[in-house]
Formats: C-alpha cells, sequence, structure tokens
C-alpha cells in the first residue's frame, strides 16, 4: 500500500507571517494538529504542530496578564517557532516505510510532496485509520486469532480448510510470535465462531480467541 492512497490530501497550510494566535483557531476549527508552511510561492518552508504551540506559549505561573499574553502571541509568528527542516516523503513511499519513519525519528506527520509541490500530508490519525481497515474492524464478521509453525504450506492449508466451507477472509494479519512460530488474526464472513474452532483446530497450534465483532 502506498502513501498517494491513503494521505490526506489538499492538507490546511498557513503562511510564515500568520501569528500564533491565528495558527491556533485555524488548528481548532480545520480539527487538526498540525500546519503544513507555505510561503508566497506555495512552497514548503517549515511546518509547526500543536506542541510548538504549547511551547510557545506563557507558563501558567507567568505574572502577565490574559490580555498581555494574547497580545504577545498576537505579535509572534508561525516563522518565530516553526521547524524549518522538514522531513519530507515521495507519494510512491510505503506505508511501512512512513510508519517507520515516524516511529524512528518520533514524527507526528510526514508532509507529501511531488516534487517541490506539497500534495498531502500523513498523519498518526491517518496511520490509525490504515490499522482499522487493515484488521478490517468496520465490517462485521467473525475475529479469529491462532498460532501457527513457520512452515511452508501453512497459510495455504488454512486457506483451503476456510475456502472449502465456503468461508470468506476480509483480512488476514500476521505477527512474529517467537522463533518457528507466527500469531495470524483473521477476519472471516459467511461462518459462526463454532464452525471456525472446528475447521481450525486440527491445523493451527493455538487458538487464542474467536468472537464476533
Amino acid at each position: 500500500m502506498i502513501i498517494e492512497w491513503k494521505m490526506t490530501k489538499n492538507p490546511i497550510t498557513c503562511n510564515p507571517e500568520m501569528s500564533l494566535s491565528d495558527a491556533e483557531k485555524l488548528m481548532k476549527t480545520s480539527h487538526v494538529s498540525q500546519l503544513p508552511v507555505l510561503d508566497k510561492h506555495q512552497k514548503l518552508v517549515g511546518i509547526i504542530t500543536q506542541k510548538d504551540l504549547l511551547h510557545a506559549s506563557p507558563s501558567p505561573a507567568t505574572t502577565l496578564s490574559i490580555h498581555e499574553m494574547a497580545y504577545l502571541l498576537s505579535r509572534l509568528t508561525v516563522s518565530k517557532i516553526m521547524t524549518k527542516k522538514v522531513i519530507t516523503i515521495p507519494k510512491s513511499i510505503t506505508t511501512e516505510e512512513a510508519a517507520m519513519m515516524m516511529i524512528d525519528q518520533g514524527l507526528s506527520c510526514l508532509p507529501v510532496m511531488e516534487g517541490d509541490k506539497l500534495i498531502g500530508i500523513l498523519t498518526m490519525t491517518d496511520m490509525f485509520k490504515i490499522l482499522l481497515e487493515l484488521f478490517g474492524a468496520r465490517e462485521f464478521g467473525i475475529r479469529v486469532s491462532f498460532s501457527v509453525n513457520d512452515k511452508v504450506g501453512a497459510i495455504a492449508q488454512i486457506s483451503t480448510a476456510l475456502q472449502e466451507h465456503n468461508i470468506d477472509i476480509i483480512t488476514m494479519n500476521t505477527l512474529h510470535n517467537e522463533p518457528g512460530n507466527y500469531i495470524i488474526t483473521l477476519k472471516l464472513s459467511g461462518t459462526t465462531k463454532t464452525e471456525v474452532i472446528d475447521i481450525l483446530k486440527p491445523i493451527v497450534s493455538n487458538i487464542f480467541n474467536v468472537k464476533e465483532v
């Protein structure tokens, strides 16, 4: 799966001269946690996040009045606190590569570029949506998790057994458990919990969980 299919297209942006108070309002009204910063030529020159705004705000222990704090924030612009060295990705990158970048480098989002043009953004919310889709979370069916030995033909044996009973596999995910062993989670339709157990019990190592979701 490549990012172009799942990124947020036409992201909400701001300009470097925007005040922090206006940037904060824009984030709230747009329900976003970050704003790519574009200059007058529509070139990406930075990014600002809610975390940046929080760090720029006066401490609750300050002796400044509310009006004084509001005035200071209105005078401070995005260009003063934005991250200027922005890590970006091309639209052809895979979700796995993007996820590793976000985790390894502690990033909450990745602007998506096509040449010098900003065409989208990948956020943590987008990644959670992908996770839900990979597990078929919004589709009704039977969810079953079980362990299998790491050997050639194991998955084929399971899929063949399900096919023989006209059971459709909605999604399948694997997780490395220990050497020589994997945990597989299937989302199935056209079956019952009892039938799934009867089919899988003879051909898998251990069934951990079966439920209707």
